[in-house]
């Protein structure tokens, strides 16, 4: 990434906030992902929703209509987890917002008031088909901050957001310890047992809290506490804790605390989730699950890249994510996360469901986006052949009937 991919990021930032178009896309395959997938298919898109979607003959391209052209079309890809517009490609400490050390629990920060639409991160994500990404504050800390929904056009933040305020990010085991000359300067929680305390009374705090404030009892509630407020939507169970665990005992862990409190969990990474598959099943509990081609030491030793699919047989819900990327250029690209399952127990049409429309599942999106179906949103990735095969090109993605790539990579 250079100077002229910066140009580039910032002019197709701008022309991501046009008004929503009339559009058709033809693919000499398209994959509607809710429906077998169409030859010579066709889909046309008005005033930024799908209004129709089949064979050529039978979707009638209104009369001056632009229309593009690829080999293969599907829904615009998701990745369900990332640290991108917080995190920077340059790796300064002014564009390096993922994370905050000054504290262990940090649920009042806020993911909107950091994101940066016009990062040229977000560009190179959206050259490649990822339509929408799950950002947010990163693992680090046992309560690092909330995480939001954004699609990856538009150069103000409220042109981008779907969801401001998605989930609250947690970390248990390794992750969230402070290790010798950690750079907070913080000496706890310095062991794992510390960490999953801390977590549990920073939820006791909360549901005080709560109690206080449902009863009315303004004259003792203290006033208004921005961490205990967060924290109350997910014991009221309107948004999920989101929990990066890669240990099983870590993963148990979380799952414990979820029954202690009654939330809504969603496991993040999950290294080693392959070991508890029934423990998970059981509890309903979905997986974020790790990047394939993350390293492979540390808590994620153990990691696996059949993983996903043994979630998939066991029926555990899971979608693919970029993660966190420490080092330049700062972030991966799900596309090629999810390439590496085909060789690993995945098909072709799992491993494009879990990039989209399992993945809108898990984030409570799937009205919206996920698959090609009239009345959502103009979603596409467009491919000059199999995107998951190494020598094809994206080349070229629609966000809301506006084409905001055009560039093949």
């Amino acid at each position: 990434m250079n100077a002229r991919m910066g140009l580039c990021a910032v002019l197709l930032a701008l022309a991501g906030t046009a008004a929503a178009q009339d559009i058709a896309v033809r693919g000499e395959t398209v994959y509607p992902v809710s429906a077998p997938p169409i030859e010579n298919g066709v889909v046309l898109i008005e005033d930024g929703r799908i209004a129709a979607v089949g064979p050529a003959a039978t979707v009638r391209i209104p009369d001056g209509v632009e229309v593009l052209e690829a080999a293969v079309v599907t829904p615009g890809l998701i990745d369900a987890h990332s640290v991108v517009g917080l995190a920077g490609y340059l790796n300064q400490q002014e564009d390096q917002d993922e994370i905050e050390h000054s504290a262990a629990l940090q649920p009042e920060l806020r993911a909107i008031d950091a994101y940066n639409p016009r990062e040229p991160l977000v560009a190179w994500l959206r050259s490649f088909g990822i339509t929408t990404v799950h950002t947010g504050h990163a693992p680090g800390e046992v309560i690092s901050g909330q995480t939001m929904i954004v699609k990856t056009a538009g150069h103000t933040v409220g042109e981008a957001v779907m969801v401001p305020f998605a989930m609250i990010a947690a970390t248990l085991g390794e992750g969230a310890v402070v290790g010798e000359g950690d750079e907070s300067g913080r000496t706890s929680p310095g062991n794992r047992s510390k960490a999953a305390a801390m977590l549990r009374a920073e939820l006791v705090n909360a549901q005080e809290y709560l109690a206080k404030h449902t009863q009315g009892d303004d004259e003792n509630d203290g006033g208004r506490d921005l961490a205990l407020e967060a924290l109350g939507r997910v014991l009221r169970r309107e948004i999920p804790l989101l929990v990066t665990a890669q240990r099983h005992q870590d993963i148990m862990t979380a799952l414990r605390i979820a029954d202690e409190f009654d939330i809504r969990l969603i496991l993040d990474g999950g290294a080693e989730s392959y070991l508890v598959l029934d423990e998970l099943r059981a509890a309903g509990v979905p997986v974020i699950v790790h990047p394939s081609m993350a390293r492979a030491f540390g808590p994620l030793e153990n990691m696996s890249f059949t993983t996903p699919a043994r979630l998939r047989d066991a029926g555990i819900p899971f979608a693919f994510q970029s993660g966190f990327e420490s080092y330049v250029p700062k972030t991966r690209v799900v596309l090629f996360e999810a390439a590496i399952t085909l060789s690993h127990g995945l098909t072709f049409e799992q491993a494009l469901a879990h990039l989209t429309i399992e993945a809108a599942k898990l984030l409570g999106i799937e009205d919206r986006v996920g698959s090609l179906e009239p009345g959502k949103d103009g979603d596409l990735a467009l491919y000059g052949g199999d995107p998951f095969e190494y020598t094809s090109h994206a080349v070229g993605t629609v966000i809301e009937g506006r084409q905001v790539s055009d560039v093949t990579r």
